[in-house]
């Protein structure tokens, strides 16, 4: 094997999905902590606690909770909340104090990142919202934990939300 194909650059997650919504409403169901308990797991998961202050240096904190009872707790920070066009905020594990811890607790991938940045971007055309998804996590890496799957279950969530 050559080294360039040994040292290939990794790819962060991207994802792109169309909500038959308005950006101003996608937007809102991402900024909104009402919102977001609605849709912001995978299918058969609950979020028990979720504090969200969506504004630059506001805190994201939440918990998880699996079908077996596992709690995952994370806290971020966001970065850039530029209303309606985009919301940019870190994501760690955490305890439910908040302290940032380097280990999840229901057994995450040894070499998933400490901390990661995901980047949200809404643009919209026809009253139809495009949403872009960036996530500074290794794709292979997140299909393998089942972190990806676990975001476009949380889009279709909010699919379903939009559209009650």
């Amino acid at each position: 094997m050559s080294e360039a194909t040994r040292t290939a650059p990794s790819r962060d997650v991207l994802i792109t999905r169309v909500f038959d919504a308005p950006r101003a409403m996608v937007f809102k169901a991402w900024t909104d902590p009402e919102h977001l308990k609605r849709w912001y797991c995978p299918h058969g998961c609950s979020i028990p606690f979720l504090v969200s202050d969506p504004r630059p240096g506001g805190i994201v904190h939440t918990c998880i909770r699996t079908p077996s009872g596992k709690d995952c707790w994370s806290k971020g920070f966001y970065k850039e909340v530029v209303e309606p066009e985009r919301i940019v905020y870190t994501l760690a594990f955490s305890d439910a104090d908040g302290n940032l811890i380097h280990e999840s607790p229901v057994g995450m991938d040894p070499e998933w990142p400490v901390e990661t940045t995901v980047t949200v971007t809404f643009s919209e055309q026809d009253g139809k919202t495009t949403v872009t998804l960036r996530q500074t996590v290794d794709e292979a890496l997140a299909r393998k934990t089942g972190a990806y799957p676990s975001w476009l279950q949380m889009l279709d969530r909010l699919a379903e939300d939009l559209a009650r």
